[in-house]
């Protein structure tokens, strides 16, 4: 097999260059991802209105969700597919993507439907005020009717790179985000759409990144497919793709819930602490979506060589990604520590945030280590289709927060919420350890 063929990253590149090729394409899409996020805020902010930066704060759980779903048809479908491809399966591979596919697009319709005929409902829920309901409101109903597109963009970018092709994977995360930069102040002051135009940007890139994906997918290969006519309702695809996606839509369910609980408890200290947890958490979430970026990026090929009852391949991709996540996550924190007083007084010069702020950074950048020991593991279970495990992991991470931060609270005051998040890594990471020796 040469390097032309469509599966030679997958199934038979050396192992170092098979990660690199797969994970260097998806870090990069994520530290873009970090960058819009910078960005989308910058303008709202322009809007010199804080009731809208905060109407954006209070969508966060709706948004959110609506990648959850994404990422259980992705993560469900895309690891199902690899390891269908792995066992040299076209026909099946060709009915997991394009069933994957269009459940996750049915699944958008619904959720467009839901959100514009609740949305009064659900906005209360999101716990607006009469100061943020009406922008609330209307980035809420732009935004759901996109639903079908938002939720489409996170499957497919995962079944693309199921397939091995992580540029085109990276290429459609850059048109979607592109897109939504340059759109964003064209329709929020250009056309004077304000917040309304933030939510049409959005969607509009996550459209764009649609149609390019599955020109893609029409265009490379026999492997993947996105024509209706391969959509199958079977049990046992079903069960597969909801089994192991199930684990990365609670992840990043709870995850919010534990990042409100973080915000409630810091507040109780004062609103530099809350202030010190803000900025810590923007600077750590660049060592802990880079991570994800490498460790994201190996599941394809896990699951390939699982498929493929490649064995000593599997364990070879384990090690090696192991060793380099580590590597990665060490070279971000050094930097990150050295210079912590430097980069926190960047964001603000208050003095006890910047005090604050470092102590804070300091403690959750240890926490990144087991962050990623944890991402890796569960990536495994998804990559083998070990869906119970995938799911214990996942709620293990987004529920031990919870108790580690009330006994924390409890317990120890500020100091117990501040190594919350690092105490619920650790433990988690070791579930995570036990349950992979128990299962080899």
């Amino acid at each position: 097999m040469n390097q032309k063929n469509e599966n030679y990253w997958l199934l038979d590149a050396p192992v170092t260059k098979a990660i690199w090729h797969m994970a260097i394409p998806m870090m990069l899409g994520m530290s873009i991802n970090i960058i819009y996020n910078i960005t989308d805020t910058f303008f709202i902010g322009r809007l010199n209105d804080t009731a809208a930066l905060a109407a954006i704060s209070l969508l966060l759980p709706f948004t959110t969700i609506l990648m959850a779903i994404g990422n259980l048809f992705g993560t469900g479908g895309s690891t199902l597919f690899s390891r269908l491809l792995g066992s040299e399966n076209t026909d099946r591979t060709k009915q997991c993507s394009a069933t994957t596919l269009w459940l996750s697009f049915l699944f958008g319709l619904l959720t467009a439907i839901i959100s514009i005929i609740f949305s009064n409902y659900i906005i209360r829920l999101l716990g607006a005020d009469s100061n943020t309901f009406a922008y609330v409101k209307q980035y809420l109903i732009f935004y759901g009717m996109g639903a079908p597109f938002i939720i489409a963009n996170f499957t497919l970018e995962q079944l693309i790179r199921g397939d091995g092709k992580s540029v085109e994977s990276m290429i459609g995360m850059m048109i979607s985000i592109g897109a939504n930069i340059i759109l964003d102040p064209i329709l929020m002051f250009g056309l004077q759409l304000g917040i309304r135009g933030a939510a049409i940007a959005t969607v509009i890139g996550n459209a764009f990144a649609v149609i390019y994906y599955i020109v893609c997918i029409q265009r490379a290969d026999n492997q993947l497919s996105a024509l209706p006519k391969y959509f199958r309702l079977e049990k046992q695809m079903l069960k597969e793709i909801f089994l192991v996606g199930l684990s990365a839509m609670l992840l990043d369910i709870l995850l919010i819930v534990s990042s409100l609980m973080f915000n409630y408890y810091a507040l109780k200290y004062g609103d530099y602490v809350l202030a010190g947890f803000g900025i810590s958490q923007k600077l750590v979430q660049i060592v802990d979506l880079i991570g994800m970026g490498l460790y994201m990026g190996v599941i394809p090929l896990i699951a390939t060589a699982y498929g493929a009852r490649n064995e000593l391949r599997v364990k070879e991709i384990i090690k090696k990604t192991a060793l380099y996540l580590a590597l990665v996550i060490t070279c971000l924190f050094t930097i990150l520590f050295t210079c912590r007083n430097f980069i926190v007084h960047c964001f603000s010069n208050d003095s006890d945030v910047i005090r604050i702020g470092a102590y804070i950074l300091t403690v959750q950048l240890c926490s990144s280590f087991f962050a990623a020991g944890a991402g890796l593991l569960t990536g495994i279970f998804q990559a083998k289709g070990e869906g119970t495990p995938a799911v214990v992991m996942s709620v293990m991470r987004g529920i031990m927060l919870i108790p580690a931060i009330i006994f924390g609270n409890y317990l120890f005051k500020m100091n117990g919420v501040i190594f919350s998040l690092l105490v619920a890594e650790a433990i988690s990471c070791i579930t995570g350890l036990v349950l992979y020796k128990l299962k080899k």
